[in-house]
């Protein structure tokens, strides 16, 4: 994936994130699993023109089986970069939505080539998910 820009809002560092290809709501679901499955306490939403609602699963294998929607996002503790995080998968589309919580120093600040150091091999290891 590539950074496209990254900007302090609130408590947080916003990002948007370019896949090197479209994709649909199976390699969604795909990576939403995977990041699930790294996550404390994770919180699955889902949507489309129709409105947001929280998914509830009893696995994490049942992400795989969800109704296509509009987009599709994980959010929680993750165990992988030890901060919260949200991150967003838009069905039939290039782009990504990364929102890291300023919980450390490392992304108290949104500085273009340092969060891309920190999150570009999180971010990748996503991608290459939707493809297994």
């Amino acid at each position: 994936m590539k950074l496209m820009g990254v900007e302090k809002t609130g408590n947080c560092l916003y990002s948007e994130w370019s896949l090197t290809f479209g994709v649909g709501w199976e390699s969604i679901c795909r990576a939403a699993r995977l990041v699930y499955q790294y996550t404390e306490d994770p919180v699955l939403h889902a949507g489309d023109a129709g409105g947001d609602r929280v998914i509830d699963v009893a696995d994490e294998d049942q992400i795989l089986k969800l109704n296509e929607m509009g987009y599709l996002s994980v959010e929680g503790n993750s165990e992988v970069i030890k901060v919260p995080l949200k991150i967003v998968f838009y069905n039939q589309s290039d782009f990504v939505k990364l929102y890291v919580a300023s919980a450390n120093e490392e992304f108290e600040k949104a500085d273009y080539q340092a969060f891309n150091l920190s999150m570009c091999q999180f971010m990748d290891s996503v991608e290459i998910g939707m493809y297994s």
